[in-house]
């Protein structure tokens, strides 16, 4: 367990959306993760492994200004297409790294084999450490890990389980 967090304070909200439960949280800097889920329990107790050191505090967007960060995801979960700008505080691994932000940008309605993404970052021999980084992601939806799929075209697997990555993957192919 990494201590990226350790002495930050995240501001954290849990709202209700189209794949169930989705915690959306926040450091100063930005959003430091959406996790999806069937209970704010669970949510939450997975935020608090995730963020060892930090002290967790519910409640709303730190900043004050314009719509939260968790009600800017649910959006994006409702209308993928649409940009969404969101302030990002990512921690990671250099290949970690990489491997978000090729995710990035795999275009809304696409989606890209574990191989092909990691050749597109320059390793093309470490489809398994792309999986890895994949299941690691800590920001679920606006670093779209669901937008991965095995080569032979089927799901794969997905962190947050298979039927919320269809459900994604079905409501950005109907735009």
């Amino acid at each position: 367990m990494t201590e990226w967090f350790k002495g930050d304070e995240i501001t954290y909200q849990v709202s209700g959306c189209l794949v169930g439960k989705v915690l959306v949280a926040q450091t100063a800097t930005g959003v430091c993760a959406v996790l999806l889920g069937d209970s704010e329990l669970e949510l939450v107790d997975e935020l608090r492994s995730r963020t060892a050191g930090a002290e967790l505090r519910a409640g709303c967007d730190p900043t004050g200004s314009g719509p939260t960060a968790a009600a800017a995801v649910v959006q994006l979960i409702c209308n993928p297409a649409e940009e969404v700008a969101l302030q990002l505080d990512i921690r990671g691994t250099a290949f970690q790294q990489k491997v978000w932000q090729q995710l990035r940008e795999i275009p809304c309605g696409s989606t890209m084999s574990y191989s092909q993404v990691a050749t597109a970052v320059g390793r093309p021999t470490a489809a398994r450490a792309v999986a890895g980084a994949c299941a690691a992601n800590p920001i679920a939806v606006v670093i779209p890990c669901h937008r991965v799929i095995a080569a032979d075209g089927t799901m794969g697997g997905y962190r947050w389980g298979i039927e919320r990555k269809r459900r994604l993957l079905q409501a950005e192919q109907s735009v």
